[in-house]
């Protein structure tokens, strides 16, 4: 079998001459004979002044080349797409099969006996993986880690889970402008993913649990040198993946290594952009997530890690109090222990190694759980023929059994320019309904679901209320919220045929969520709705690939011709 530079030459009808440019080529680089006959480790660089999360990546690609070269390896690091959550427009929802497509085809194209793939925002450890499944090649995972916490008035802070709160609060006249741009420059004091167990940590948690990254990785702070060393030793195991040919993700991946990420997903409060990226990531390999299962695992599976937004501490905290590892050493028998990594090692050896750390109150045992269920409840009903989820361990308590009366937003605009309408008619009891907000309608599937509570409300001391959509939302966001409403409005789900004041049930314990209006009704509201038509934006390129494949929530968002086998 091909390896190194020898691997996947270029075509130009004679293989000898191939080599020889190519060795010509590189050689400009400055690198000897020595260096390249040796196996490659491609290393990709998502560095970017616009991604202040991957702030510390320049730092992480010397450490990995180190760990590689020190192992008698040659290190080549390419550039790929890099998304920032909060710069990317219209969404970074909207860009991750974009990555996931433009890292599987450099892995593809260019020579490398394994990878690295170094992510962290939200979208890019998701984007990653997929196409490091897709492509086969062995791979180690690296996230970049999150930031350390702020403080704010002897207060400790967190980003977003604390952006929001604290935005909230300025939105109904407890803050004044002074004191929020104060807090603006507190929120990040470090580059890094958010600190809380949004979408990124949970991602990371979630890769270390499926066996694709080093112990402890998930956690390990931005700016420590930890992190460094971890990143050092992560080349040196891609080294020994590249010369041994694997493990490679097909090997890793298994129907027990995606349930302990369930499981993991569950016990952390993770985000329920999770779900979406874990269920892309097993459409790329011959598995596949089943809600109900996931569902059935969040009965049986209690959130231990007091983490913001479904607790109190942070990332740091989760770190020293042992990390994944730990966690995974509490939940016991809920982990198939014999699940493999890409050190060679089992669950149980990691397990085994787990540091045990006096007092720590981070990490709960299962006796003395943050919730006793897990993290996320997956719901039926007519509004959600294929399922809707809701973070229940960041909701209201009171709330998760409600009847209110729909207060309805056509799409995110709408919603923009009339929620803070004093005339608005809403009462704390109603239900914020928005739609045309899911993958198709937005486009992008934007973290809108995260309505703010009106203004008038908000003002008046309300804190949470039902609020529905076929949108996502933030994993460091809280609230009784019900997410990716299967099918979205935009293709013609129940939820277009929504009307102010319509009554809509909630029932978490009964993983319910209903229209309250007689099937009669609904059929004549159907017949009457507009034929979908390829809307403006989605003309040509990207944007019109996107119109025309992709899937719905359920099935990952991901595009209908990425997954394993194809188009269905």
């Amino acid at each position: 079998m091909a390896e190194g530079l020898r691997k996947g030459l270029t075509s130009y009808g004679d293989a000898g001459f191939s080599l020889f440019l190519r060795k010509a080529f590189i050689k400009a680089m400055g690198y000897s004979d020595d260096a390249l006959d040796r196996p490659i480790v491609g290393i990709t660089n998502t560095y970017s002044d616009y991604n202040p999360c991957h702030g510390n990546v320049p730092q992480i690609l010397e450490a990995v080349k180190r760990g590689v070269m020190l192992s008698g390896a040659m290190p080549f690091v390419f550039p790929t797409i890099s998304i920032a959550e909060s710069f990317a427009h219209p969404t970074s929802m909207y860009l991750r099969n974009l990555m996931a497509m433009d890292t599987e085809e450099m892995i593809r194209a260019q020579p490398m006996d394994a990878v690295v793939v170094i992510g962290g925002c939200d979208k890019t450890l998701p984007a990653q993986i997929m196409a490091a499944v897709s492509a086969d090649l062995p791979t180690v995972v690296i996230p970049v880690g999150p930031m350390v916490v702020g403080h704010h008035k002897g207060e400790v802070l967190g980003a977003c889970t604390d952006c929001r709160r604290l935005w909230g609060k300025y939105r109904a006249g407890e803050i004044d402008d002074t004191e929020i741009e104060a807090v603006n420059g507190r929120l990040a004091p470090s580059v890094g993913t958010c600190m809380v167990m949004g979408t990124a940590s949970t991602m990371a948690c979630v890769t270390e649990a499926l066996g694709l990254s080093l112990p402890m990785s998930a956690t390990i702070p931005a700016p420590h040198a930890e992190r460094f060393r971890s990143a050092e030793a992560s080349g040196r195991v891609a080294a020994a993946m590249a010369k041994a040919k694997g493990p490679k993700p097909s090997e890793i991946l298994t129907p027990a290594s995606f349930r302990n990420a369930q499981v993991v997903m569950q016990a952390i409060g993770g985000s329920t952009n999770g779900l979406i990226h874990l269920t892309a990531i097993a459409h790329r390999s011959p598995y596949k997530i089943d809600l109900e299962a996931f569902d059935k695992l969040g009965r049986e599976v209690p959130v231990l890690v007091d983490l913001k937004p479904s607790g109190e501490h942070y990332m740091e905290h989760f770190h020293h109090a042992g990390g994944v590892p730990k966690l995974m050493a509490q939940l016991g028998d809920l982990i198939d222990l014999d699940a493999k990594t890409i050190t060679g090692q089992t669950l149980r050896e990691v397990v085994a190694a787990a540091e045990e750390v006096p007092g720590q109150d981070a990490i709960r045992s299962r006796q003395n759980p943050i919730k006793a269920e897990g993290a996320m409840a997956i719901l039926h009903g007519n509004l959600a023929p294929r399922g809707a989820v809701i973070k229940q361990s960041a909701a209201s308590p009171k709330l998760l059994q409600h009847t209110g009366r729909a207060v309805v937003f056509e799409s995110v605009e709408d919603m923009t320019r009339r929620v803070d309408d004093p005339e608005l008619d809403v009462t704390a009891d109603d239900v914020l309904v928005l739609r045309n907000a899911g993958p198709k309608g937005a486009p992008g599937m934007p973290e809108a679901g995260y309505l703010p509570i009106p203004r008038k409300l908000a003002r008046a001391g309300v804190k949470d209320m039902v609020r529905i959509s076929d949108a996502r939302m933030s994993g460091t966001a809280f609230g009784t919220i019900v997410l990716h409403i299967t099918p979205e409005s935009a293709v013609g789900g129940p939820l277009a045929l929504v009307k102010n004041g319509d009554m809509i049930r909630l029932d978490v314990a009964k993983r319910s969520i209903e229209l309250l209006v007689d099937e009669a009704e609904l059929q004549k509201r159907r017949a009457a709705l507009p034929p979908r038509a390829t809307p403006d934006w989605a003309r040509r390129g990207y944007a019109h690939l996107f119109n025309e494949t992709i899937l719905q929530a359920d099935e990952g968002c991901d595009f209908d011709f990425m997954r394993a086998g194809g188009k269905e």
